[in-house]
């Protein structure tokens, strides 16, 4: 019963493409067993956080239960889903719903529009939940071959070959994720209309990046990242773009974020932006990282390296985003 485990090894076996893929095919299938929904949400907060791994490819619980309480958070509170389990309903919905009725959220209340020391509770509430039925079930599931975890340590450490593969097949993973993650939450409720459960794909989407905007309007020039027009003139409002695209990196890291006109961040949209940018963005955190006793940037840049944001780069290419877009004169 590998979902009691308090640690697990990693069986360090070597694993080719096809080895991993047998693995993950078998995790989504109905061979594996799966009454709940926590499985996906962990494996999508895996993703979610393939580019916050230390120099060891290790996370820290933090970083995942972070993620994986958004997720929960966004379909319970938000999107009312609310039947997470085959038998008794699951502790991490429960501990939504809980939080949600005794502090009388509103519903359609989004994560990120809590307040931090709410976050918190509600993200150390999701990791005990976590090491009880999460960490171990996964892992199990995966042979043991996917990751090792430690609960005193707080860390889970990829496997090379699986960290590699989930870089180079992240979009299609995440859409299969999605997929199957959609037929389970269909299987534990009513029957979903199609717009609910598009809605998967947006689990992990922050409802405002206005945080940001603040943070960055502090340091860098008041002009359009991408045509160098000032910014906040008419429809050249300020908007933050996610310089690699967030339908690519699904996560919000200042380091990744620009400011941006109105004209250019919808006209960019899903694409790459030329590459002599990723070397302007790669000078701009140089000059962010040297104010970091600010602070306003105390943890933004954890687990940043100019390194990282050149593989974000190169992998959302190989994933499909390889249409490359420049402002326009």
């Amino acid at each position: 019963m590998s979902f009691k485990l308090r640690e697990g090894s990693l069986n360090h076996a070597y694993l080719t493409d096809e080895d991993i893929w047998r693995i993950f095919s078998s995790l989504m299938s109905a061979k594996s067993s799966k009454s709940a929904t926590y499985k996906y949400v962990l494996f999508k907060s895996l993703i979610e956080n393939l580019y916050n791994v230390n120099d060891h490819l290790e996370l820290t619980y933090e970083q995942l239960a972070y993620s994986f309480a958004k997720m929960y958070w966004n379909m319970v509170a938000v999107n009312g889903i609310t039947n997470h389990n085959s038998g008794k309903n699951a502790r991490t919905a429960v501990i939504i719903m809980d939080y949600q009725q005794a502090h009388q959220v509103p519903p359609g209340w989004a994560f990120d529009r809590l307040a931090g020391e709410t976050q918190l509770q509600i993200i150390n509430k999701m990791k005990a939940a976590m090491k009880v039925n999460v960490f171990g079930a996964l892992y199990g599931d995966t042979d043991a071959r996917f990751y090792a975890f430690d609960h005193k340590a707080e860390r889970l450490h990829f496997h090379p070959q699986v960290y590699k593969f989930l870089l180079n097949y992240q979009s299609l993973l995440v859409q299969l994720t999605n997929f199957h993650l959609g037929k389970m939450i269909e299987k534990l409720n009513s029957p979903l209309s199609a717009a609910m459960l598009l809605r998967i794909e947006d689990l992990s989407k922050r409802s405002s990046l206005k945080p940001f905007e603040e943070v960055l309007l502090s340091y860098v020039t008041k002009t359009c990242f991408y045509c160098q027009k000032p910014l906040q003139q008419g429809n050249r409002q300020t908007q933050v773009d996610h310089f690699i695209p967030w339908s690519f990196v699904q996560s919000d890291q200042i380091w990744n974020l620009v400011l941006s006109c109105g004209p250019c961040n919808n006209a960019k949209r899903d694409k790459l932006a030329k590459e002599d940018f990723l070397v302007k963005l790669i000078d701009r955190n140089e000059e962010l990282l040297d104010k970091m006793e600010d602070g306003n940037l105390t943890g933004q840049f954890t687990a940043y390296k100019a390194e990282k944001l050149e593989m974000m780069y190169e992998y959302s290419m190989k994933n499909g985003f390889d249409e490359i877009w420049v402002p326009s004169p």
